[in-house]
């Protein structure tokens, strides 16, 4: 029952988080996040989860989805224009920042090789979604963006693979070479074919079932969700690498989604329903998580170690990353001076990198050992985050703010409605289906208050029912409403170019409404009597 009621704590103060970041939209919902989970580290039924956490189930049951869905939103075959690129940036460029973090680190903190290289592994993963939160209003160039997203799907099973051995040469005393390069082909090689074997073998399945009268729109997005869950310890089973292979299968399912939409168009907006949703709580508990944890660690470290050489560890790391990423970034990928600045600062680090500390729980590593790794992994993804939200905001020109957008579609949305309610005043209508059709189309502007929908409510219970012509005439009246919405945003989409994706945004609401007024169970029973007449 403490379990459950943790988890529920958790997941409460990530949509809490996500409200109030609602509130202050220049501040990120990350940050917002991560205090939430500093502050839910203090209630009393929380004091002892940080003994209990399993980084397995977090990057089984939190990360994967993640990385699968973001996996989903890149087009196949972007990848394999850019897999010199990926290897690059996810193989050559953490495996040379390892080596010069280890170095670094064991030369400026004082502590052994073995230990300095962990440390070096736990810090190779980027984040792309953390890098998201560094970024609000602000245009990030598309070269560096995809440089940046592609390492960050890819890079994560180099850094366990590496952090592996880092393990085994602080607990053995000695690396072996051969075996650390057998171990990183066969998970990193097994995991591509793992996950494209699994993905397709399920995409077929899902694909057979559509295509007949057997198919269950919610079975299927049962099935649809879990798939991440199940791949990544399926994976892990056989040994390869579950990351590369959720990865791998969010790809294959990209591809699907293009050819699928007007299949079963409700199955597969449900589905990019269904990611949003997933990926907008997954990721705010990630940081309420990390938040969580870092409390709860200070408090730890405060007792038991009698230094801060953890902070100098961890600041240590993050600038020799940088440094190596920028260098490596001009001389390599040949980036500009701007650019190579970009790329440098933007590789954000978060859930992952947590993940990859707390794995060291299940090896022989001495509990200062660990603790320190665990405060230098926080500092380093603290960070990571802060330098960028600053420095960004002199590299990168400014984009449009979700608060600019608001405000312009404020006036779209109005003069939507407007526009409606004309059309719907020319219309010969019963008195009181062109109120009820007035009053929800006026809901549109976002503007009507309580006390106006509790006044609609006592009608709705009052009043009978609409008698089926009345019920056809107010679905004809919304039908021509809509369609006048409609025209007017298409317009307003080809002249508003600087708002044109907000704008569409505006009109994927209306094609919605649409929906909702022609469902088959809001006809009326004696318009459905009719019919099977």
């Amino acid at each position: 029952m403490t379990l459950m009621i943790s988890t529920f704590i958790l997941v409460l103060a990530a949509v809490i988080s996500i409200f109030i970041s609602q509130i202050f939209p220049k501040i990120s919902v990350s940050y917002i996040a991560m205090i939430a989970g500093g502050i839910i580290s203090f209630f009393p039924m929380m004091g002892d989860r940080s003994d209990s956490f399993s980084s397995e189930l977090f990057i089984g049951l939190v990360v994967a989805p993640l990385l699968f869905f973001e996996g989903q939103a890149t087009p196949l075959n972007s990848v394999g224009k850019e897999i010199r690129h990926i290897i690059q940036t996810a193989v050559i460029l953490v495996v040379v920042c390892m080596i010069v973090s280890g170095f670094g680190v064991a030369l400026v903190g004082g502590i052994a090789l073995p230990l300095a290289f962990i440390l070096a592994a736990v810090a190779t993963p980027t984040d792309a979604t953390a890098m998201d939160s560094v970024t609000n209003g602000l245009k990030v160039p598309q070269n560096e963006g995809t440089f940046l997203k592609m390492e960050s799907l890819f890079n994560d099973a180099t850094g366990i693979i590496l952090l592996n051995m880092a393990i085994l040469w602080y607990v053995n005393g000695y690396i072996n070479y051969g075996e650390t390069l057998i171990d990183f082909l066969i998970s990193a090689v097994g995991g591509v074919l793992f996950g494209f074997a699994v993905a397709w073998v399920m995409v077929m399945f899902r694909q057979i079932l559509m295509r007949t009268s057997y198919n269950s729109l919610n079975a299927q997005m049962f099935l649809y969700v879990m798939t991440p869950f199940v791949l990544y310890f399926f994976s892990e089973q056989i040994h390869v690498s579950g990351i590369i292979a959720v990865v791998c299968a969010g790809l294959v399912h990209n591809a699907e989604a293009q050819r699928s939409k007007l299949l079963n168009a409700s199955q597969i907006h449900l589905g990019f329903d269904l990611i949003s949703l997933i990926t907008e709580i997954f990721n705010s508990i990630v940081f309420v998580i990390l938040g969580f944890m870092f409390v709860r660690i200070m408090e730890t470290e405060r007792l038991s170690l009698n230094s801060l050489n953890w902070v100098l560890i961890g600041f240590t790391i993050y600038v020799i990353d940088v440094l190596v990423r920028y260098i490596y970034g001009r001389i390599r990928l040949k980036f500009s001076n701007r650019s190579a600045w970009i790329f440098s600062l933007g590789g954000v680090h978060g859930a992952v990198t947590l993940a990859l500390a707390y794995t060291l729980a299940e090896f022989h590593v001495k509990s200062g050992d660990f603790n320190l790794v665990l405060m230098a992994a926080c500092v380093l993804i603290i960070l990571s985050l802060l330098v960028p939200t600053f420095a960004f905001r002199f590299i990168l020109d400014k984009d449009v703010t979700d608060e600019d957008a608001d405000k312009e579609l404020d006036k779209i949305r109005v003069e939507m409605v407007h526009r409606a309610l004309a059309a719907v005043d020319k219309m010969y209508l019963p008195d009181r289906v062109k109120k009820s059709v007035k009053f929800d189309l006026m809901t549109q502007k976002q503007r009507t208050r309580a006390r106006d929908f509790t006044r609609a409510w006592l009608e709705v219970v009052r009043h009978p029912e609409f008698t089926g012509p009345e019920k056809e005439l107010e679905m004809r009246a919304f039908m021509n409403a809509l369609s006048v919405e409609r025209d007017y945003l298409d317009i307003i989409s080809q002249s508003e170019v600087k708002y044109q994706n907000y704008v569409l945004q505006l009109y994927n609401e209306v094609l919605l409404a649409e929906t909702l007024i022609i469902e088959p169970n809001t006809v009326a029973p004696e318009q459905e009597e009719k019919t099977e007449d």
